[in-house]
């Protein structure tokens, strides 16, 4: 019935936005553990991620798919790629988080999207509409302004852009779904994650069980806070429209440009605002673009 298809929409709905809603709370998570260096931090959350995630395969009868698959050259060769690239998006996005550059982590994914769109003309042929050059035409000049803001290209922000977008390139044409694929991408950079985690505790310098309660729970948490909101996206992606998502995935940057500037004070001046403002205005004019050839469809 009516009733009932609205309802699966509602939970599709709330599911995206609890799963956008972490991501975008990550930024004050992973600030709490600014004195812990960012390699180990990544580090952990590959190491308790691989681990958790490899449970929630087993237990779910999801193995024998992920292992079957892991045994084909092409496969393994493509989420090695993904895993390179999904490690170098969490390594910048912690780094600069933690190193006072939250504004400018959300401004790279505020404009992955549009660099997601200008990847899938160059790499996959697709054409733009009239609305989607607008906007990524906007949404350059917005870059390049805060480029002339900073004094220096906004590097973390492009790099978490193009990392970002070039892993969704990829996972475009992987064979598993989200979950087996983050699985078998953190068991294949496991091993080194681990390497490190141990030569840091030979070194004296690892946090795990040498600090406070509060890190040593968090550090451990660094899986759950991975797994949680990808769940619930994949939940949502099955039962919601890719224009809710569309719409829904600027919540996570919102949340983290306010964050930077209510909760941790950094100073955005006026040709910074400028800058994002072209970028936003870039954003409401595609997500409007995608919005109207949706409903004309």
């Amino acid at each position: 019935s009516s009733a009932c298809v609205v309802g699966f929409m509602n939970r599709g709905l709330w599911y995206a936005l609890g799963a956008y809603i972490i991501w975008g709370l990550l930024t004050i998570f992973w600030k709490q553990l600014a004195h812990v260096p960012a390699i180990q931090l990544i580090c952990h959350r590959i190491v308790w991620s691989c681990l958790l995630l490899s449970a929630y395969v087993v237990i779910s009868g999801q193995a024998k798919k992920l292992f079957d698959s892991a045994k084909t050259f092409v496969v393994l060769r493509t989420y090695t790629f993904a895993a390179l690239l999904i490690s170098l998006n969490w390594l910048v996005f912690i780094w600069g988080v933690n190193a006072g550059y939250v504004v400018e982590t959300s401004l790279g994914y505020f404009i992955n999207p549009l660099v997601s769109v200008l990847i899938g003309v160059v790499f996959l042929h697709e054409r733009l509409r009239r609305g989607q050059w607008i906007a990524v035409a906007l949404a350059s000049a917005g870059v390049l302004v805060l480029g002339f803001a900073y004094g220096a290209i906004p590097w973390i922000a492009l790099t978490l852009a193009f990392s970002f977008a070039f892993y969704g390139l990829i996972k475009k044409h992987a064979s598993l779904s989200s979950i087996q694929g983050l699985t078998l991408e953190t068991m294949i950079i496991f091993l080194p994650a681990l390497g490190y985690l141990i030569y840091a505790e030979t070194q004296h310098t690892g946090a795990l069980m040498h600090t406070d309660l509060n890190t040593n729970l968090m550090l451990i948490a660094t899986g759950v806070i991975t797994i949680v909101p990808l769940l619930m996206f994949s939940t949502a992606a099955r039962r919601i429209s890719l224009t809710h998502i569309g719409i829904l995935q600027y919540i996570a940057p919102t949340i983290g440009f306010l964050a930077g500037v209510l909760i941790y004070h950094e100073t955005v001046t006026r040709y910074q605002y400028f800058g994002f403002g072209l970028v936003w205005t870039a954003l409401f004019i595609f997500a409007l673009d995608g919005l109207l050839a949706h409903r004309r469809r």
